[in-house]
């Protein structure tokens, strides 16, 4: 399909320098670009990275929806200059 599609300098500068890079013609930067922005699960499979969630839990006695109050007392300290307790 043809249809003029007007850009912004910088979206036109940074496909042109990647078209450039790549060694690929203009139309097919512009249409890889816009496949990988309108499918995120095409975008998640080409970028070979994966997370892998290790469940490593808590020491007994931390409670993790204290975590907060933890760190604003740390904080509190060093401001203070007083050595964490």
């Amino acid at each position: 399909m043809r249809t003029t599609l007007t850009l912004d300098d910088d979206l036109a500068a940074a496909l042109k320098e990647q078209a450039r890079l790549a060694d690929q013609p203009f139309k097919q930067v512009v249409n890889d670009t816009l496949r990988r922005g309108l499918s995120p699960v095409l975008a998640e499979a080409e970028s070979g990275y994966e997370v892998r969630p290790h469940d490593s839990g808590f020491r007994p006695g931390v409670d993790p929806l204290r975590l907060n109050q933890l760190n604003d007392a740390l904080e509190a300290d060093e401001f203070a200059g007083s050595p964490p307790q």
